[in-house]
């Protein structure tokens, strides 16, 4: 069923928090490059980036689930998702036999972004300026391609840039449904740290696009799940089979997930 099929992985969370984690998730995903699916990693880093802002003194500020970003800020977000996390992700697909390769946005161009426009603050009505955060305009899916087809996982950096040099701190769902939707993913799987989409304390195993935009309007769903559902109405309109929103830090909920008929998070379908 998954044999050549390209399944987009976004691993957040407590899979970014706990090395123990990320390592287990790494495994399961070697595991499906093994039986012949064709994985891509993208991954966040936000409890760390915030981790390191505030032991240089800076308080995080996030509207929407999204990060404003200043120039100290992303140069934080860099030293962290580039130079830590996307390393240690390569380095634990090498040890369960695998080939990783690193990459950011910026690598063979494959996002080319440009700087967010004002957003409006829920909180106060007020538009705010978010700084340097980007908004994709283009995803070139070349160099993932070349890689893939060379029995590599790419791994991807949620950092991004434009054609005059400047660069940009792009939120990983994002990312992640646009690579997606653009190497026509069967799969858009986003693990965070919580069970999936919750409801009146239960998590929604089923949803129709059209829920989706329903629990955003009415603020059932609020602060970083946003980015996850919008991320994930993107990519199955655009053509992905289905996208799904799991607890990364259960063990072996990538696999729960795809070979059980029951699965274990959310899933959003058109």
């Amino acid at each position: 069923m998954l044999r050549d099929a390209k399944i987009l992985i976004k691993i957040g969370g407590h899979a970014i928090i706990d090395r123990k984690i990320m390592e287990s998730v790494v495994r399961d995903v070697v595991f499906l490059r093994c039986v012949g699916a064709k994985p891509i990693i993208v991954h966040g880093g936000g409890p760390e980036i915030t981790h390191n802002m505030e032991k240089f003194g800076k308080k995080p500020v996030f509207i929407d689930g999204l990060r404003v970003t200043d120039d100290e800020t992303l140069e934080i977000a860099e030293m962290v998702l580039v130079g830590r996390i996307n390393t240690d992700i390569v380095r634990y697909i090498v040890k369960y036999g695998g080939k990783g390769v690193g990459l950011s946005g910026i690598d063979g161009l494959l996002i080319s972004a440009k700087k967010i426009g004002k957003v409006l603050n829920e909180k106060d009505k007020k538009e705010v300026d978010l700084g340097l955060v980007g908004e994709i305009e283009k995803v070139n899916t070349e160099i993932l391609e070349i890689s893939i087809n060379n029995g590599y996982i790419p791994v991807v950096s949620p950092i991004a840039t434009d054609f005059h040099g400047n660069h940009f701190n792009i939120n990983a769902d994002n990312m992640a449904g646009e690579i997606a939707a653009e190497v026509k993913a069967k799969k858009l799987i986003l693990l965070t740290n919580v069970p999936g989409v919750i409801k009146d304390d239960k998590v929604i195993s089923d949803l129709s696009t059209e829920m989706v935009e329903s629990l955003i309007k009415d603020k059932i769903v609020t602060g970083g799940m946003i980015p996850k559902l919008n991320a994930s109405i993107n990519a199955v309109r655009k053509g992905v089979d289905k996208a799904h929103i799991l607890d990364g830090s259960r063990p072996h909920s990538l696999l729960l997930e795809l070979f059980t008929d029951e699965g274990i998070g959310s899933m959003v379908h058109i």
